[in-house]
C-alpha cells in the first residue's frame, strides 16, 4: 500500500477519536428523547430571541414545548417569506439574534415559480456538520478499509450568486466541503473548486477526469443514485477520451472552463498518469467498457439517498458499481439534516434530536389545521407522520411536507424513514396515489419478469375513464407482449397498498394504466432543465417517479421527447 495512504490513515486516527467520542454522546443522549428535545427547542428559542420574530410571538429560551405550540402557528415557507426578504437585503434581525451569524442561503425549488431561500447560520451549520461526522465516523467504523482509501464526493457551489445584503446563495453541500479540515480535504479525490462548473456535463467530466485518476477510491458519496447511475454511464460514454486525457496530463473541454476555476485545477490535471491510463485501457480491452466495479477495485460502500423514489434506483447500480453496501445519508433537506442511519441497507435512521426540534402530524391530517401534533417521543412504530422542523435558522414549526414512517426506536428516540413528499399524490377519483406505491407497485413488477425500466414516472391522464399513464424510455427488451404483462403486475401490486385505487378500478372510474414510451434521453434532457433552474444542483436532482400534474405526459414529450 503507498505509503501516503498509511500516513494519512495515523494522521486521521486522532481526527476519528474526536468524531467517535462526539458520535457517542449523541448515542447517550438518545436514551432521554424528550428532555433532549425540551433543551434543543430553548437553546434554538434564545438563540433567536432578540429577533422580531420571536418578540412578535413572545419566544425565548424559557419557553416550554406546551408554551411554544400555543404561541407559534405550524408553517410553511410563505409565512417566512416577508421576514426572510429582510433578511436577504441586510435586515438580519428580522429572523435572526444578533449572535447568529448568517453564512449564506442554500436554495430549494419551491412549489411556486419563486425559488425558497433558506438561511444558514453559523450554529446550524456546526449542528448540520456534527450530524454528518456522526455519521461519517460510524460508517467508517464499520467499514475498516476507509482509512486507507479516497473518497469521491459531488457537491454543488455554495456561493452561485448574492443577495442585495451580499449574502452567498447555493447549496450547503458545498459549503461544507469548504470549511473541511486539511486532513478531511485529503480524503478526497475530487476538489471542491470542481463545484464551481457551472455546465453540468462538464462538471461530470472534470470530476471523472481528476477520480479516475486514482484506483484507491473506497467510497462514493453524492445525494442521489441516480447521479450514480449517470456518473457510471458517462464514464463508460467517455472512456477513451477520458483515457487519453490521465495519459497525456490534459482536460478536455478545458477551453469551455472559467479561468479562475481551471487556475485552481491545472496542477492536478496537468499531471500525466501513464500507468493508470494503461490500467484502464486493459480494463477496456478486457471487459468492453470501463465501469466503477472495475477502475474501482477496492470499493467498499456507496453512500446515497435510498428511500422514497430514490430506492428505484438502487437494482440499476449494480450492473456498474456489483454488489455493493450502500450506506444512506438520512432524511435531510435544505431546511435541515433529520436523521442518521445507523446501519447499511435501510434508510430508516435515528432521529438528530440534539440538531432541531422536531413535531408530528398524523399522515391523514392537514398540519395546518389539526392540533393532533406530537412530538418525538410520542410517535408509534409503523405509523406515518408529516415531520416538522424548528431550526436555529429561524424556521419554527416548519411544515416541509416530508413523510415519514416511525420504524421502530433506538433508546427513547425514534427511527424514522422516508416515504415521499406529501405534495407527490395524485388524486383523481380519490384514490391518493402516493409516489412510495408507484415505486413499490413498478419495482415488483420489474423484479416479478427481470426487467430494468430505468427511470420512470407514472402521470395521470383525463379520459372516459381517466387513467394512470406509466413513461419509461423505450428499449428492445419492453416488447408489447412484455409491457401488456409489466402494466398487468403494476396495476394489481397498485391496487393490493392501495385500497382507494382497487375501488376505482373495480368500479371502473379508473381505467387500467397505460404505456407512454419516450425517446432515449427523454429523462437526461427533462433532468437537465430541472438541475439548471433556481434551487437545482445535479446531485441532489430527484427524479419524480410519480408526476400529479393532469395531462401533463404530452408536454413532457413535446420538450424533452421530440
Amino acid at each position: 500500500m503507498h505509503a501516503l495512504y498509511v500516513l494519512r490513515a495515523f494522521g486521521g486516527t486522532f481526527v476519528r477519536r474526536r468524531y467517535r467520542r462526539a458520535a457517542h454522546e449523541f448515542l447517550a443522549c438518545t436514551s432521554d428523547c424528550r428532555s433532549v428535545q425540551q433543551a434543543t427547542l430553548q437553546r434554538i428559542l434564545q438563540l433567536n430571541a432578540a429577533s422580531d420574530l420571536s418578540r412578535q410571538y413572545n419566544l425565548d429560551g424559557s419557553c416550554t414545548i406546551a408554551e411554544f405550540q400555543s404561541r407559534f402557528p405550524v408553517s410553511e415557507y410563505e409565512f417566512f417569506r416577508p421576514y426572510i426578504e429582510r433578511v436577504k437585503q441586510g435586515e438580519t434581525a428580522a429572523l435572526l439574534g444578533p449572535e447568529n451569524r448568517l453564512l449564506m442561503f442554500t436554495l430549494s425549488s419551491g412549489t411556486t415559480t419563486d425559488s425558497k431561500f433558506i438561511p444558514i447560520t453559523a450554529p446550524f451549520l456546526k449542528d448540520y456538520r456534527q450530524g454528518w461526522q456522526n455519521w461519517g465516523i460510524l460508517t467508517y467504523d464499520d467499514f475498516a478499509p476507509l482509512k486507507y482509501q479516497n473518497i469521491v464526493q459531488l457537491t454543488s457551489n455554495f456561493d452561485k450568486f448574492r443577495t442585495p445584503g451580499g449574502t452567498p446563495c447555493g447549496n450547503i453541500s458545498g459549503l461544507v466541503a469548504a470549511m473541511q479540515s486539511p486532513v478531511v480535504q485529503s480524503m478526497y479525490t475530487v476538489p471542491g473548486d470542481v463545484s464551481r462548473i457551472d455546465d453540468p456535463q462538464l462538471k461530470y467530466y472534470t470530476a471523472l477526469r481528476l477520480a479516475l485518476a486514482d484506483r484507491h477510491v473506497g467510497m462514493l458519496t453524492t445525494a442521489n443514485p441516480s447521479t450514480l447511475l449517470h456518473l457510471a454511464q458517462f464514464a463508460d460514454q467517455e472512456k477513451e477520451s477520458l483515457v487519453r486525457d490521465i495519459a497525456e496530463g490534459r482536460l478536455t473541454g478545458a477551453a469551455q472552463m472559467d479561468l479562475q476555476i481551471l487556475g485552481k485545477l491545472k496542477r492536478r490535471l496537468q499531471r500525466k498518469n501513464r500507468g493508470r491510463a494503461r490500467e484502464l485501457e486493459q480494463i477496456i480491452e478486457r471487459t468492453g467498457h470501463l465501469y466503477p466495479r472495475d477502475f474501482w477495485p477496492g470499493l467498499s460502500v456507496l453512500a446515497v439517498w435510498t428511500g422514497g423514489s430514490a430506492g428505484a434506483y438502487l437494482s440499476q447500480l449494480k450492473p456498474y458499481y456489483g454488489d455493493l453496501p450502500v450506506r444512506d445519508h438520512g432524511l435531510s433537506a435544505s431546511e435541515g439534516r433529520m436523521t442518521i442511519p445507523l446501519d447499511s441497507g435501510t434508510s430508516s435512521g435515528v432521529l438528530d434530536i440534539t440538531s432541531h426540534f422536531f413535531e408530528f402530524v398524523p399522515e391523514a391530517e392537514d398540519p395546518l389545521k389539526t392540533s393532533h401534533i406530537l412530538t418525538a417521543d410520542q410517535l408509534e412504530e409503523g405509523q406515518n407522520y408529516y415531520i416538522l422542523l424548528t431550526t436555529p435558522s429561524g424556521l419554527y414549526r416548519y411544515h416541509i411536507c416530508d413523510v415519514v414512517r416511525c420504524t421502530g426506536f433506538y433508546q427513547s428516540t425514534p427511527l424514522l424513514a422516508f416515504l415521499h413528499k406529501g405534495a407527490h399524490i395524485s388524486n383523481l377519483t380519490g384514490e391518493k396515489i402516493t409516489e412510495s406505491q408507484v415505486v413499490d407497485a413498478v419495482r415488483s413488477a420489474t423484479q416479478q419478469h427481470a426487467l430494468e425500466l430505468g427511470q420512470f414516472a407514472v402521470i395521470p391522464q383525463w379520459g372516459e375513464p381517466p387513467c394512470y399513464q406509466l413513461l419509461f424510455e423505450a428499449s428492445p427488451m419492453l416488447t408489447d407482449e412484455t409491457l401488456t404483462r409489466l402494466l398487468a403486475d403494476f396495476d394489481q401490486r397498485l391496487q393490493e397498498t392501495n385500497c382507494e385505487y382497487a375501488e376505482k378500478r373495480q368500479s371502473g372510474r379508473l381505467a387500467p394504466p397505460v404505456p407512454c414510451p419516450l425517446k432515449p434521453g427523454t429523462w437526461q434532457r427533462f433532468a437537465t432543465e430541472r438541475q439548471q433552474k433556481p434551487g437545482g444542483s445535479f446531485e441532489q436532482y430527484k427524479h419524480p417517479c410519480l408526476i400529479p400534474q393532469l395531462d401533463y405526459a404530452s408536454e413532457l414529450i413535446a420538450r424533452f421527447s421530440p
